[in-house]
């Protein structure tokens, strides 16, 4: 065990302790099985380790902290583990990318109902292995989904900007009040287009200059490693894959052609709706639909964008269409921020968020024509800093979460 505690106090020595993610406050604590899910790079580890450090003190060996892809789980389990770490007091245990331990749920599941004393608090960057192996402790856990940085959270970091997060209700009621308030302290405008660039991934934080390699690297390791291992993709396939991202994030925001993007990409119909299912569940796309209440398995989408906005700029160094830009942003904000989010349907809007609200996207020259018709409808405008009755700046919906 001293081997283990001599890593845990290494790590925790090297935490960054000056900005701790809006995540912390809303988590469950107390649960005695948390897991932390979110793609590869957006912090999981560090918030667990600035959970400790506020919360412990330095050398208290009530509490381990370890990551799954170390050596020392070559020669012991996490069972072993866990076993060792009560028998001499231990009463809360961090397991850093979980998902690269084999058969890690099944061992979890064995420490929970042998050591009720124990608080376990799990993360994993491999959102497809993460959702296999949670079926096994589906009454057991807490489960919480940490997505990439706010544009409220870039400002934060970049510029030691504090402002807190904002209701998607309260913005819409009150947006006027809300940008004048932002613009007390900076210029929103001058720092957006950054971050729809770079500004996502906590990491680049650690340099601009690789970034997008870095963010290549990542979806790279998806694609070749996770779905060929958890979703049985053959390796060959990865390419098309590859290419099938490409062509989405050149696509302007219009309804979906599968046979368009079967034809481009060289796969069977069936195939790309299914691996389009598995790019959203690993969090590279998102697919919209005007009933998530009774989509199928199988089913077209109505709308596709990837994730987020830096995704868009990395496979698309030739710059996306500003359209696409707008409107990956508003859904990623509003779904990471825990909003349904639909397409609304054709001449009807771009979104519509928890079944009721309309949301049109464009520049500053955007109207109401297209909903006019349509209660509770707004516009969300790029170029522009302070709201009008139902226009509000794009930039604004970045402050809620």
């Amino acid at each position: 065990m001293e081997r283990i505690f001599e890593r845990h106090d290494a790590y925790l020595s090297l935490v960054p302790m000056e900005y701790v993610r809006t995540l912390m406050k809303h988590i469950n604590w107390n649960a005695r099985l948390i897991i932390i899910r979110g793609p590869k790079g957006v912090g999981k580890s560090t918030l667990m380790k600035q959970y400790i450090r506020n919360h412990f003190e330095l050398g208290d060996r009530h509490v381990l902290y370890c990551s799954a892809d170390t050596s020392y789980f070559t020669t012991h389990s996490l069972v072993d583990l866990a076993d060792n770490f009560v028998k001499i007091g231990g009463k809360w245990l961090f397991i850093d990318e979980v998902h690269k331990y084999p058969g890690w749920s099944h061992e979890i599941k064995e420490i929970y109902d042998l050591h009720q004393e124990l608080h376990i608090v799990l993360s994993g960057s491999s959102l497809v292995q993460m959702n296999d192996g949670q079926a096994d402790l589906s009454r057991r856990i807490a489960i919480y989904d940490m997505p990439g940085l706010s544009f409220r959270e870039f400002l934060r970091l970049d510029m030691e900007l504090g402002i807190d997060p904002i209701s998607l209700e309260q913005l819409l009621e009150a947006p006027d009040k809300f940008c004048i308030q932002v613009k007390s302290k900076c210029h929103p405008l001058e720092h957006f287009k950054r971050y729809l660039d770079f500004g996502y991934y906590p990491f680049f934080f650690e340099g601009k200059q690789d970034y997008y390699d870095k963010l290549e690297n990542v979806i790279n390791y998806i694609i070749d490693v996770e779905l060929t291992k958890y979703r049985n993709m053959e390796v060959g396939t990865t390419r098309k894959v590859k290419a099938l991202l490409t062509v989405i994030s050149q696509m302007t925001p219009y309804e979906v052609d599968i046979a368009k993007l079967s034809k481009s990409t060289g796969m069977m119909r069936t195939t790309v709706l299914k691996y389009l299912a598995y790019l959203e569940e690993a969090c590279l796309i998102k697919r919209l639909f005007t009933d998530l209440t009774s989509v199928t398995d199988l089913q077209k989408p109505d709308k596709i964008y990837l994730d987020n906005s830096n995704l868009l700029y990395t496979l698309n160094p030739g710059r996306p269409e500003i359209g696409t830009v707008r409107e990956t942003f508003l859904a990623n904000q509003l779904a990471a921020a825990g909003h349904i989010v639909e397409y609304a349907g054709f001449k009807k809007g771009d979104l519509r968020v928890d079944h009721d609200i309309i949301i049109e996207i464009g520049g500053a020259d955007k109207g109401f024509t297209q909903i006019t018709n349509e209660p509770h409808s707004y516009v969300a405008a790029d170029d522009i800093d302070s709201a009008s009755l139902r226009k509000i700046p794009l930039w604004a919906f970045g402050f809620l979460y």
